[in-house]
Formats: structure tokens, sequence, C-alpha cells
């Protein structure tokens, strides 16, 4: 694990207050939109979910919020005494809160400034009843600018993922999220890496689609292991725009819950 142990301030301790004692909270950061990240929250959730554990997911992702769309939740489910429940979805359970779930029309933009952003994330964490959660899965917006920072100043995170493509420009970006991580104190336990190849569906060959050994080494230049490599699947997508992601058969994080779980360590 890189990185010190987190450093609780008097915010994240308020809102840490208002989550289940021993749930553990793990984002998902990308130096750079584009990449995958709401998508390797969803399939880590989902592996988690299929090993019996109580998962949950907030998408902090406010302005680009995708994770209803791929498990085809539509809105929140109605108030559990004075707190939101989160919305279910209907094979693994995984609850869900978004924005969108909020919204009279899914398609509609979100033009707020970063104090309205900053009080609705704290609003996912003091309104939604979250009780009975063991991990929580936060899809934090991309980059490094002032909402991914309020998000991880405000919400209590045990540790961060970070999600990029194999590209020599990305190889800066992935160390500009890492060092903003360590300057926030919040331990970055892993990379993934997506997007690395597509296999032809006629012969079986791997494709590199930004060419053969176009990966910036991002686990070499930041000290950070991947823990694992994601291909483009057609099929993977169609599942996600039918919301039905939960039915994937070929989620490689079905193999690294336990080596995930570990790497999250103790709550703050």
């Amino acid at each position: 694990m890189r990185g010190t142990q987190p450093v609780a301030t008097e915010e994240t301790l308020s809102l840490a207050q208002h989550l289940p004692v021993d749930v553990r909270c793990l984002g998902v950061l990308s130096g750079k939109g584009g990449v995958g990240k709401s998508l390797v929250t969803g399939l880590l959730a989902v592996a988690f979910a299929r090993a019996a554990h109580s998962v949950g997911i907030l998408d902090a992702d406010l302005t680009g919020p995708s994770i209803p769309r791929m498990f085809g939740v539509s809105h929140a489910e109605a108030a559990s005494g004075e707190r939101i429940a989160p919305a279910r979805t209907s094979r693994l359970g995984i609850r869900i809160m978004s924005l969108n779930l909020l919204m009279e029309r899914e398609d509609d933009p979100v033009i707020w400034r970063g104090p309205l952003v900053s009080k609705t994330l704290e609003q996912f964490i003091t309104d939604v009843d979250w009780n009975g959660c063991r991990y929580l899965f936060v899809d934090l917006p991309p980059g490094t600018s002032d909402v991914p920072l309020t998000v991880m100043q405000r919400l209590p995170l045990d540790g961060l993922i970070v999600v990029y493509s194999p590209q020599d420009l990305v190889g800066m970006i992935v160390r500009k999220a890492v060092r903003m991580a360590e300057l926030l104190k919040t331990p970055v336990v892993g990379l993934v890496e997506n997007m690395t190849h597509v296999v032809c569906p006629k012969c079986g060959e791997h494709i590199d689609l930004f060419g053969a050994g176009a990966s910036p080494n991002a686990a070499g230049t930041s000290g950070l292991p991947v823990l694992a490599s994601l291909p483009l699947d057609p099929k993977l997508s169609a599942l996600c725009d039918a919301g039905a992601v939960e039915t994937y058969d070929s989620n490689p994080f079905d193999d690294l819950v336990d080596t995930v779980a570990g790497l999250i360590g103790t709550r703050r």
C-alpha cells in the first residue's frame, strides 16, 4: 500500500458518523475522463456482491453519472424514516445512490457551482441510509480540480484505485492523480489499466489499440501495482447499455475480491 494512513479531519469524522461503523469506503479515481472509471467501479461492486458482501455504490460524479444506466435502476427508493433508501439492483441487491436517480429526466444537465456540489455529496452520506452496507464504492469525478478535491476532502475514504488507459500521455496524468491522493493523505492501493486490447472475433488475435508497448508503465512510475488489465469487450459494452452489467461472466475482479478487501485495510 502506498502512502500513509489517511488523516481524519473534523469534516470527514462528522460524515463518517453517519455510516455503519464497519463499512469500508473505496474510491475509484481517474486523472482524466473517458478511461472507464465508472465501469471499473461497477465491476468491483458486482464482484464483491457475488462474493456475498453487502455492497453500495455512491455515484459522486454528479455531472456525468453513468452508474444508474449501467445497473438498470432509474429512481431512488422510498424514504426510510428520515433518510433516503438507496435504489437496489434486481439481481444482486447492490445499493446505488446517484443524482440521476433524483432527476426528472436522466439527460438533464447538472450546472452547479462547487458549494452546491459539496453540499449534495455531503447529503449522499448524511441523508442516505447505508446501514447494513459492508463495502461502499465511490465513483469519483475525473481529474484533479475542484470537484474531485472536494469529494476526497469531504468523504471518509479508506483507499483509492486509479484507472488509466494504455497511452504514453496518460502516464503523466496518472502521476498527477496519485500525487493528489498523497497530498490529501489518502492511500492509493493500486491501478487498473483499461482498454488494453481488443480480441478479433474471427481469429482470436489480440490487437493493441494504442500500439505495442504504448502503455505508460504507470505501475513503474508510481510504485503501485496494476491490479487488473481490462480489454475492450463489445459484450460488456452491450450489457452496460442494457442495464445488465451484473450478468457479465468475465469480470476480472471476481478473483481479486480478497486482495482488494485486504488492501483497503481498517477504517480511519
